[in-house]
């Protein structure tokens, strides 16, 4: 059965939602609704620092802003055999290898010239069984595997960007604890549930070119990008506890509100109203830096 297209919004439980979460949750949810899609709710708890109770936290202070979402919230964890039959498909195409490598490894090999700054640089890629073997003895851990790519680029076209061209190297797509990675993890889930329109914070600009690129790979249409400007403390770091009130049990549901509104320059206190001025091509394209007081 074909699904309806649909937006979604993906929050991972390791801390409470600040300002800038819940802003991006309101947009991902007026870029959905504005355009007929369903709107999902994804809790992406792979991670071992997650907790469930945060989780809760999380969905609470979202329906209280007034966001609503087509059925109930979908958590990752649920989902592992998901995860593992794309990755056996990996492995059985041989489109993944193993990689011992630790991050001191990486920073410390050698690179082509022809190579993009951050790039996985190869070490693993063409080892034989006795060369990966040795490996395997040396470092004494378990492998991540990672996708053996034909390209090293890959170009996405974003509402808010444009085309936009990155890195794709050969990146993890298992760790090496065994859990999914997150490319493989959010291009698996948004073919499951049909979302073709992913709004995020831009800091996650980087990661669309792998993810496109796997997508097409794994026979899935690419989504609609939209990456809006993340909420910046006045040192123009990321908001951060220290930053003063930025939780939504410290704002205050009304005052949140109405800081969103303002920051996205509209007259309405309330999602609904905002739905009503919803405009994408006159969103602001700079960072909304965040004055608690």
């Amino acid at each position: 059965m074909t699904r309806s297209p649909a937006g979604r919004f993906a929050p991972s439980p390791s801390a409470d939602l600040h300002i800038g979460n819940l802003r991006t949750a309101v947009l991902a949810w007026l870029f959905a609704r504005s355009t007929g899609r369903r709107f999902l709710m994804r809790v992406e708890d792979l991670d071992y620092r997650t907790d469930s109770d945060i989780a809760a936290r999380q969905l609470a202070d979202l329906a209280a802003l007034g966001l609503t979402w087509d059925g109930p919230a979908e958590y990752q964890s649920a989902h592992r055999e998901r995860y593992d039959r794309v990755i056996d498909r990996l492995v059985s195409d041989d489109m993944v290898y193993e990689c011992y490598c630790s991050r001191k490894d990486i920073a410390q090999a050698p690179r082509a010239p022809h190579a993009p700054q951050g790039a996985y640089p190869g070490i693993c890629r063409d080892l034989t069984d006795a060369e990966r073997a040795v490996r395997r003895r040396e470092t004494g851990r378990p492998p991540a595997l990672r996708l053996r790519t034909d390209v090293l680029t890959y170009t996405v076209t974003d509402l808010l960007h444009g085309e936009h061209t990155g890195i794709v190297d050969d990146f993890v797509v298992r760790r090496g604890d065994g859990v999914p990675a997150y490319n493989l993890a959010v291009v698996v889930d948004d073919a499951a549930a049909g979302i073709d329109q992913v709004v995020r914070g831009d800091d996650l600009l980087s990661s669309s070119p792998r993810q496109a690129y796997l997508a097409r790979l794994l026979g899935h249409p690419e989504p609609v990008y939209a990456h809006v400007p993340l909420v910046l403390n006045t040192d123009g770091a990321r908001l951060a506890k220290r930053d003063g009130a930025v939780t939504l049990a410290e704002i205050g549901v009304p005052r949140a509100l109405r800081q969103i509104a303002d920051s996205l320059g509209y007259d309405a206190g309330d999602v609904g109203g905002m739905l009503a001025e919803f405009d994408p091509e006159a969103l602001p394209h700079r960072p909304w830096i965040y004055l608690p007081a």
